[in-house]
């Protein structure tokens, strides 16, 4: 088989999916591949959560079976069991998003106490994640990144933000369970920068707990992880980067059209596409100080992270270099590389129906908008239906 058909094989990519799945998952991104049937199920989701409609066992049934593990630790077991056995780990991903108050901060951080002492004690699941806006109010970010002073109300909510943050960096350096920390919209990203920057330089003295989050197609992107090479050469910790395309891209133009500022996003896809190559290049060539999370459903960019692997001698398995893609996506790259030896996790998020649903309409949208994804799935499933028929 040639390196660039390592991906093709459907039989190990959906070997979890029975038969009554992979057709589900057919019909999900058949449905998922016509726009407008997105946005009108947006609204009529959005309208039926409103009105209290007993929509949960519908949602659960197929959108959030397919896109999230459970609605919380004990019940993604079975999942994150069963992808082991492939090689594939879990990351889990506490996905409740938009409540401002900090009973809710303060909750999200206990649950991601509880998992990274979960993960600990689970060797399917290495790693854990949170999102700096699951921490605290995303306007203190902003107003941090901007260097706006705070009243004496919003540095005590600062100070408990950082306290948050230290708490569950401390608990993961303790417990030896790798924590990243998910990126923010640029107008936030330099108050996030700045805070994971001390949790590294605090915790990742031997080798990188903490990792933060690179969106490439911020095209500012690649002077900033140079330039955090330097910082942490010369005070002694390592680094550890998830590296994404992005996730705000339209919110991102819309703000600097609307403010009147140049946008931070790269000028094209093939901008965007060249950076996070050449940052993944970079990485793989400071190995030594910096630990790599490929987050990528992207094939291409994968196989040139695997050229770069054999080129450098770096091994198959060596723990300085994952590959993550997300739960219900992309299993022909997650179980085809985790077959092959490489290190793989799947981001599995998780929590109550409702509470989870802003994610999974996020994921039914970038399914649709992202050119080439959604007939990908749809033409590796109907090739498996097809083997499995013959």
């Amino acid at each position: 088989m040639s390196t660039k058909q390592l991906f093709d094989n459907t039989e190990i990519a959906f070997s979890l999916k029975s038969n009554s799945e992979l057709n589900r998952a057919f019909l999900l991104f058949k449905m998922i591949s016509y726009e407008p049937l997105v946005k009108v199920g947006k609204t009529l989701t959005n309208f039926a959560i409103n009105a209290n409609l007993p929509v949960d066992s519908v949602i659960r049934a197929t959108v959030f079976d397919h896109f999230c593990g459970g609605v919380n630790e004990k019940d993604c077991l079975p999942v994150i069991d069963a992808m082991y056995e492939k090689g594939v780990s879990s990351v889990l991903d506490f996905s409740v998003e938009g409540k401002e108050v900090e009973s809710f901060f303060d909750s999200a951080m206990q649950k991601t106490l509880e998992i990274i002492e979960f993960s600990q004690n689970k060797e399917a699941m290495p790693i854990a994640v949170f999102k700096p806006t699951g921490f605290g109010k995303p306007y203190l970010y902003e107003k941090k990144s901007e260097g706006q002073p705070f009243t004496a109300d919003e540095q005590e909510q600062w100070n408990r933000i950082e306290e948050r943050y230290d708490r569950v960096c401390k608990l993961a350096k303790e417990k030896d369970v790798e924590l990243l920390i998910d990126a923010e919209e640029s107008w936030m990203q330099q108050a996030v920068d700045d805070l994971v920057t001390n949790m590294m330089q605090k915790y990742n003295t031997e080798k990188p707990i903490v990792y933060n989050t690179l969106q490439m197609y911020r095209h500012d992107r690649m002077t900033f992880v140079k330039a955090q090479l330097e910082h942490a050469k010369a005070n002694g910790y390592y680094l550890g980067y998830k590296i994404v395309r992005g996730a705000y891209m339209e919110k991102e133009n819309e703000r600097a059209i609307k403010k009147g500022y140049p946008t931070p996003i790269c000028e094209s896809k093939a901008a965007t596409d060249e950076n996070f190559n050449a940052a993944a290049k970079f990485i793989l060539d400071h190995l030594d100080t910096i630990s790599l999370f490929a987050g990528t459903h992207n094939e291409a960019s994968s196989y040139l992270i695997l050229d770069l692997m054999k080129e450098k001698g770096i091994a198959k398995n060596d723990n300085r270099v994952w590959f993550g893609q997300l739960y219900g996506m992309s299993d022909h790259i997650s179980f085809n590389l985790a077959h092959l030896g490489y290190n793989v996790a799947k981001y599995v998020p998780f929590g109550p129906v409702k509470d989870v649903l802003p994610y999974l309409i996020r994921r039914a949208e970038e399914n649709t908008s992202v050119a080439g994804q959604t007939g990908r799935e749809l033409m590796l499933l109907t090739k498996e239906k097809t083997r499995r028929k013959s």
